[in-house]
């Protein structure tokens, strides 16, 4: 059920139940950015159990500063994408290690064809297509959460595309 309420200036705004029943904003952030998150996430690791662990994290980071933060949507997102790269950076360290101990197994595009063309790409591009073309962010947006110059961002984005180009030649 929506309900329209006021804030102490006097602006109407609409919430759900969980906002009329007295819960924290905290908890209508986490209602609200939870599954775009975890969607994230699985984009950029193309693991269920990983983009939870990532999710989870990011949730938690939040609301250790939740005082201080400004815009808590943006804020889970970045903490998301760093905590994705830091478990993408274990996981290319575990599996150079694996590696060396049994053999890769050979694997067809299946089910996953999309996950599968973007896990061929690397780290860098895979996150510039993945928040550009399935978030909608712009480049500026990009590399402002990144952290990296705009021109980076095309740069990185134009090679992903080729990228993926090539793989579907």
């Amino acid at each position: 059920m929506m309900m329209a309420l006021t804030s102490a200036d006097g602006r109407a705004w609409v919430a759900n139940e969980e906002v009329a029943a007295g819960a924290s904003s905290f908890e209508v952030v986490f209602a609200r950015e939870r599954e775009p998150m975890l969607r994230l996430a699985y984009l950029l690791l193309g693991s269920e159990s990983m983009a939870e662990e990532a999710v989870q994290d990011a949730f938690a980071r939040l609301l250790d500063a939740w005082s201080t933060v400004a815009n808590p949507g943006g804020f889970v997102r970045t903490a998301t994408v760093n905590r994705c790269r830091d478990l993408l950076r274990r996981r290319t360290l575990a599996s150079r290690v694996l590696l060396r101990f049994r053999p890769e197994p050979v694997v067809g595009p299946g089910d996953h064809y999309v996950l599968d063309l973007l896990a061929s790409l690397d780290r860098d591009r895979r996150e510039v297509l993945v928040l550009r073309f399935y978030l909608g962010h712009t480049t500026a947006e990009i590399a402002a959460l990144l952290g990296v110059p705009e021109g980076t961002v095309r740069s990185r984005m134009q090679r992903g595309i080729e990228d993926l180009r090539g793989a579907l030649a």
